[in-house]
């Protein structure tokens, strides 16, 4: 009879246990709840350039990750319950020709891609413009963005500047990083927080050699010889005033092209003397996997992001890193560079703008941004980023340098710049470092040359 009472007992107790867990799961499930902000309802298409769509796991911290329709799952659809996504995956290697097709076939309404994707694609007639539904939308407020980007970036604003055809979603990340221990070693003054070009060289030419403290051969400076949009160089041009010339993208047969001036010639000079303190690899963008981590070589990187430096913080616990590798700001006189701005962009025969604004405004917003952070450490384009780690100085870093660079002539938005520059650009660093550079005015003389008969031919 004890035993069965006993039985019965641990029944009610099991019973009780279970109603309390079910209860504190859904208080947990309450506690998770955001009110609805729209009735708004429609089909969406969405075709995003390299998100991930599923959940995973970071391969370099083992932590998991949410995929992004967990996200909108999460987040998006109570809030906006009568709108439904259809979410495309498309790889950065092949995200071009894929969106384009899709922009020329009429099979998507919202798309994330590259600025440089989403500029050409505004000038081709395939973007609808935005300003009607921010001027018409209270609830979007353009403060929460970083002002420079907002105002500045081709990857958002035509070339005229007078239409919003995109919002910054993505930052790149291109700062000046430096190893303390290696400064340490050769008793070389650390970087200050702008470092002009001239300290960069004076600096990089005495770490170059033999450490005195290891014996292992060191280089003064990394930067990637064999860049796309030539990242460093752009930078080099705001710190020299190098402005390549005059007029807009919007008319590219009227540009003043001036490649050729006292200014660029300073630009290639850097240039020309820098390619001497770089490992042979940089001229395939190679040479610096240990930067940033223990076994490093390398004193200065320009243009990095230190995301192995927090990728081996965040997977091990130990900090000393973040104390040993320092960022500052970029090359320019404000510390600008050239700063990339991925958008989302709507497509000029989007189906239902009104969902499809709904969906584009969320996806750049304060809790998508949040989110990209927290799982993929995407750099957010937003003035007051309060999720981003304090321990994340790189990114905090990158953020500064966005919010005073401009863009230029000198864009990868530029068709010549990309098409003809770059490979010059590259060409050039490649014979330098090999001893062999062309004298740079007669090489300058050339490209003038080339970029007044492009001109001419638009």
């Amino acid at each position: 009879m004890k035993k069965i009472w006993f039985m019965m007992f641990s029944f009610l107790m099991i019973l009780s246990l279970v109603a309390c867990s079910s209860e504190e799961t859904s208080n947990a499930k309450s506690e998770k709840k955001v009110e609805v902000v729209s009735e708004i309802k429609g089909t969406v298409r969405v075709a995003l350039a390299g998100w991930q769509l599923e959940d995973g796991v970071d391969p370099i911290t083992g932590a998991k990750n949410k995929g992004m329709k967990t996200f909108l799952e999460e987040e998006f659809y109570p809030r906006y319950p009568n709108i439904k996504v259809e979410l495309y995956q498309i790889p950065w290697e092949n995200a071009q020709a894929k969106q384009t097709a899709m922009l020329k076939s009429g099979d998507v309404d919202v798309l994330y891609t590259g600025g440089a994707f989403a500029s050409q694609w505004y000038q081709q007639g395939l973007l609808r413009g935005l300003d009607d539904l921010i001027e018409n939308d209270s609830s979007f407020n353009k403060d929460i963005y970083l002002k420079g980007i907002w105002e500045n970036s081709y990857s958002t604003k035509s070339f005229d500047k007078t239409v919003h055809f995109g919002i910054p979603a993505v930052l790149g990340r291109r700062v000046t990083i430096y190893d303390k221990k290696i400064f340490d070693d050769f008793g070389v003054e650390y970087l200050s927080e702008k470092p002009t070009p001239q300290e960069i060289l004076e600096k990089a030419k005495q770490m170059t050699g033999k450490n005195p403290k290891t014996g292992k051969k060191t280089y003064g400076l990394w930067f990637d010889g064999k860049s796309l949009n030539a990242s460093t160089f752009v930078a080099l041009t705001h710190a020299f005033g190098a402005t390549g010339g005059e007029g807009t993208l919007d008319d590219l047969k009227n540009i003043k092209w001036n490649l050729n001036s006292p200014e660029m010639v300073k630009v290639f000079e850097w240039l020309k003397e820098a390619a001497q303190y770089a490992p042979p690899g940089f001229l395939n963008s190679q040479g610096a996997e240990n930067f940033g981590l223990d076994g490093n070589n390398i004193a200065i990187q320009l243009d990095g992001n230190g995301a192995s430096t927090m990728g081996e913080v965040e997977a091990s616990g130990d900090k000393s890193l973040l104390d040993r590798y320092v960022s500052v700001l970029n090359l320019g006189p404000n510390g600008e560079g050239w700063v990339a701005v991925d958008p989302f962009v709507m497509a000029k025969e989007a189906k239902n703008v009104e969902a499809s604004w709904e969906v584009l405004k969320f996806l750049t917003g304060y809790e998508a941004q949040k989110f990209n952070y927290e799982n993929y450490k995407f750099t957010p384009t937003l003035a007051n980023a309060d999720f981003v780690s304090e321990d994340d100085q790189y990114m905090k870093t990158a953020m500064k340098i966005a919010e005073v660079s401009k863009s230029t002539l000198m864009d990868e938005a530029n068709p010549f710049f990309g098409s003809e520059m770059v490979p010059a650009i590259n060409g050039f660093i490649s014979k330098a470092h090999n001893g062999k550079a062309p004298d740079i005015q007669t090489f300058l003389d050339q490209l003038q040359a080339r970029a007044e008969k492009w001109s001419a031919n638009q």
